[in-house]
């Protein structure tokens, strides 16, 4: 087992949040990265810094005028005289017959809703989560380890080819699917975030090379609301490749874990050469963003769930934002993959080199 993570992902600090009609206090903090990598000190876990592959396998998902805007849009932003805001945040949503000419127009298309602002680090750290994931996909390529751990922070799988949303601003998971499909024959993503990653969805929606399959939280007025429904199956060649289980709002764990089998039993009959797994925390019973109710001693038993599909599985972490709790629900998650504590080792991240972010 390998964990990555690098510390240039603690960077991005958005200001801005809006959903639901309201200004709201952002959720996605750097925090939450500090709390996983104290979890992973204590137990002691050692982890690796990423390494750099460059933007061309990010390129193999999403589309260049998009990954341009990306690094480029503060910096386009902040040169305009006017008293504009601290981040690129657009209040205009425009994606079709749109020139694209200003940033005003470059946002209204690429940015696909207010919980996603680009500040002056957010390319640097959303350009470091993908090289993490990356480097999880290298590892395991290599065959370092048959489980890799990466913490992917911002986080991705609401990333479109073109768009950036839901606090995802390029998709990890439907990255390094692509990058592991030139060794891999069928590669297989399993999401069990509280959301539906409609950005997965969309990049694979029409092929039978990868299978995607979601647990998540039913999308009626719920995040992301236009995907993620039962009835969402995939299309052409892809047909069948795509699985959703919406839960109902208000889900137990009980009925968390039902769903939870029959998306493992799906990824199973499919046969994968490996997978990826999408976890999010923010199934926790007491997260913000749960509408069900897993427990913390819950989350040991999603990683044996996991596990048992019986391949090499990448794990990102992405979504959580009980902050006070993530630590501990991580070192549940943790054990449930037949990883121990082991005081002796000491993470190769210190906290106090952490702390200066």
């Amino acid at each position: 087992m390998q964990i990555f993570f690098h510390p240039e992902q603690l960077k991005h600090r958005p200001q801005s949040y809006y959903s639901r009609g309201k200004m709201r206090q952002p959720q996605e903090k750097p925090e939450r990265m500090h709390e996983l990598l104290r979890a992973a000190q204590e137990m002691g876990l050692p982890v690796s810094i990423a390494k750099e592959f460059g933007t061309a396998p990010i390129l193999g998902v999403h589309t260049p005028g998009y990954i341009s805007f990306l690094k480029n849009a503060y910096t386009e932003w902040k040169a305009l005289p006017e008293d504009w805001g601290d981040e690129v945040l657009s209040n205009i949503f425009i994606r079709d017959n749109n020139r694209e000419i200003g940033i005003l127009a470059k946002a209204a298309k690429y940015l696909a809703d207010g919980s996603a602002p680009i500040g002056q680090d957010t390319w640097t750290s959303v350009y470091w989560s993908a090289q993490t994931a990356l480097s999880c996909a290298d590892a395991l390529i290599k065959q370092d380890a048959d489980l890799m751990i990466g913490l992917t922070r911002p986080a991705g799988h609401h990333a479109r080819k073109d768009g950036a949303g839901g606090f995802c601003y390029i998709n990890n998971a439907a990255v390094i699917a692509q990058y592991l499909r030139q060794h891999f024959k069928r590669v297989a993503i399993i999401d069990t975030d509280m959301h539906h990653g409609q950005g997965v969805q969309e990049i694979f929606y029409d092929r039978d090379d990868v299978l995607y399959v979601s647990v998540h939280g039913d999308p009626t007025n719920f995040y992301p609301v236009v995907a993620g429904f039962a009835d969402e199956y995939g299309a052409g060649a892809g047909y069948g490749y795509n699985k959703n289980f919406p839960m109902p709002h208000g889900s137990s764990e009980a009925a968390f874990f039902d769903y939870l089998d029959q998306a493992v039993d799906f990824v199973k009959l499919y046969q994968p050469d490996v997978v990826v797994h999408v976890m999010g925390f923010d199934v926790y019973v007491d997260d913000p963003q749960a509408k069900c109710s897993v427990s913390t001693e819950g989350f040991q038993t999603v990683a044996e769930k996991i596990k048992s599909i019986g391949v090499p599985t990448i794990s990102l972490i992405e979504g959580g934002y009980c902050i006070e709790k993530l630590g501990e629900n991580f070192k549940s998650f943790m054990r449930g993959f037949g990883v121990a504590e082991k005081s002796d080792r000491i993470s190769t991240l210190k906290m106090t080199a952490l702390e200066e972010f």
